[in-house]
């Protein structure tokens, strides 16, 4: 006791001690955090080339974008994206996650199985499905051939580009089932006893009792695919080697932004375009905030 005291004789010393073992991490946090980001809105009101200033131009970079063509593309590629797998992954998700905690023999391998594909490298996923899906020589097309169903264009096709992008998506959607699965565990079991006592099939305790109970994750996931789809690069980038092809129906936001910063060195240009991202992120954040009052249930209420 008397060495403790000897160490740490009074309240400052003790706080000083605490600020010498966070120390480290509040420096990282500077290092890392909080400098690359103040120096991302300085870079965004500037003409820089990635190693120098250049000048200081105000708000032009901004200005370029909104009358930059190829920028509004890029926008509308990733928004019809958005559109396409955030529903999708919601809606298979769930289906999944519902099917897969029914108590059956071999449930847990089933499981095992359907999370496999998202430890697989983004890179790797991409290349094996942009074999799988080659209109003229995949392995998709040839079993549609001879079930006798016209095998469709895919990644040749302007039309299919995107929808094609969504469906490797959704190959990796293990990570959002385990997360409903989780939700679905949550749920006390009592309240479907309840129900089956009340004469409730199947599909009335899913809209009654396990949608509604479901919707704080259901919110969750729906918040965390918006950021992933609006911030898609790997996919398409690896696709197209980085072109967007066909005619830029795969030229994502992400994708436009990396051009801007590492082929065409107009890094002042990518900084403003990180930052209109992260507005409208926080902007659809909100909106989906706002209307979950309406339809976010928590148990309890």
């Amino acid at each position: 006791m008397l060495g403790v005291k000897n160490i740490f004789p009074n309240k400052n010393k003790k706080e000083v001690v605490g600020w010498l073992f966070a120390s480290p991490w509040l420096i990282g946090l500077m290092a890392f955090y909080i400098y690359p980001l103040l120096s991302s809105i300085f870079y965004s009101f500037t003409t820089f080339n990635g190693i120098t200033v250049e000048k200081f131009n105000g708000i032009q970079n901004y200005i370029d974008l909104i009358h930059n063509d190829v920028f509004w593309l890029s926008m509308k590629n990733t928004f019809i994206y958005t559109i396409i797998v955030v529903p999708a992954s919601l809606f298979l998700g769930i289906l999944l996650a519902i099917i897969l905690n029914v108590k059956t023999e071999g449930r847990g391998i089933y499981r095992i199985i359907a999370f496999i594909p998202t430890l697989a490298p983004v890179v790797a996923v991409s290349i094996v499905w942009q074999w799988l899906l080659n209109s003229q020589f995949g392995l998709v097309n040839y079993i549609l051939y001879k079930v006798g169903l016209p095998g469709p264009p895919w990644f040749g096709s302007e039309l299919w580009s995107k929808p094609s992008v969504a469906l490797i998506s959704l190959w990796t959607i293990g990570t959002t089932v385990l997360i409903y699965l989780a939700g679905l565990n949550d749920i006390p079991k009592n309240y479907y006893e309840a129900a089956t006592i009340d004469g409730a099939g199947v599909i009335r305790k899913v809209l009654h009792i396990t949608l509604p109970l479901l919707t704080p994750v259901i919110f969750f996931n729906i918040i965390m695919g918006i950021i992933r789809a609006v911030q898609e690069f790997t996919l398409p980038f690896v696709i197209t080697n980085g072109m967007g092809t066909p005619a830029n129906s795969m030229l994502f936001y992400s994708m436009l932004l990396y051009k801007n910063a590492f082929q065409y060195f107009k890094m002042g240009e990518a900084n403003a375009m990180a930052w209109i991202m992260f507005v409208i992120i926080m902007a659809l954040t909100l909106i989906v905030q706002y209307t979950s009052k309406k339809w976010v249930h928590y148990m309890g209420e």
